[in-house]
């Protein structure tokens, strides 16, 4: 498939982006950094179009995470249980720390007094964790699976992704319930109420329009009759019309449900991590080296 524009945007930095998300209509974030050394926080005001860049030195790590209250605070985690977190749609913000040294890949707080944050480490193991309003732990579930994010699914609802699993809770995190969804080293959920897309880093996609009561599988990442695609982050525009990335720079698009899905013509071959829709209907795609673009589809 062939796009109708391609425009390579100014991101007035170097680093890695691991997320990207709108804020209201106008202002976007996206977020990364480099590992051990730098964290990175980029912000659009005119619906995507042109950035500014700031490096955090009170949180100097990667940044893997970013979510959002449901008052509209902004969290983004990473390395070392480093926080920033802004209640201004990032035109501010505050650090602050979980009282370990673990690498968090997700998080936000559900309640004004709960947060819940999710680590991972080397995709062997990883760590559920409640923390109160002052990030003091209160409590922690570790699992033998790596995890990849955790997103926000509604009141008191959360979803954790991860390697070969995703976990549901409906009461704020005190309990985790297994999904019915197997098969795939889980990377990016796109979530519209009950309606949720699922893509995993083999190339399988998933849907369930009940939040995950049943879930069904789209595209088989495991058919060797298919081509190959490392799946890193997905988004739906309605319920015929989705996108999802690879990290080899390809992107893909259904225009029925998921039911078949088509790669365009390739504009870079760095890795494309993240996907967001603008207002307008434009995609803005990001990844490593800096990268962001913005397209226009046909």
């Amino acid at each position: 498939m062939h796009w109708q524009k391609v425009l390579q945007l100014n991101s007035n930095t170097t680093c890695r982006l691991n997320n990207i998300h709108f804020i209201g209509n106008n202002i976007c974030i996206a977020s990364g950094g480099i590992e051990f050394e730098q964290s990175e926080v980029i912000r659009s005001t005119d619906g995507g179009y042109t950035w500014t860049a700031n490096s955090y030195p009170d949180a100097p790590k990667e940044l893997f995470g970013l979510g959002v209250s449901p008052d509209g605070t902004i969290y983004l985690s990473g390395v070392d249980g480093n926080v920033l977190h802004s209640s201004d749609s990032g035109k501010n913000w505050k650090q602050s720390r979980i009282g370990d040294w673990l690498s968090y890949v997700g998080g936000y707080f559900p309640a004004h007094d709960t947060g819940i944050f999710v680590s991972s480490i080397l995709q062997r193991s990883s760590t559920i964790t409640r923390v109160d309003g002052n990030f003091k732990t209160i409590d922690q579930q570790s699992h033998l699976f790596g995890a990849n994010n955790m997103y926000a699914g509604g009141p008191r609802t959360s979803y954790m992704i991860g390697y070969g699993v995703v976990m549901k809770t409906t009461d704020n995190g005190n309990t985790w319930n297994f999904q019915d969804v197997i098969g795939d080293n889980f990377t990016a959920m796109d979530i519209h109420g009950n309606d949720i897309w699922l893509c995993g880093y083999n190339g399988s996609i998933f849907h369930t329009i009940n939040g995950g009561e049943k879930w069904d599988r789209m595209r088989n990442g495991n058919d060797i009759t298919l081509p190959r695609y490392n799946l890193l982050g997905i988004a739906f525009k309605d319920t015929q019309n989705g996108w999802a990335v690879c990290d080899d720079g390809r992107v893909l698009r259904t225009d029925d449900a998921g039911n078949h899905w088509m790669e365009y013509d390739r504009f870079t071959t760095g890795a494309l991590r993240c996907i967001t829709i603008c207002p307008n209907g434009d995609l803005l795609v990001a990844g490593d080296n800096g990268n962001l673009f913005r397209i226009t589809s046909l």
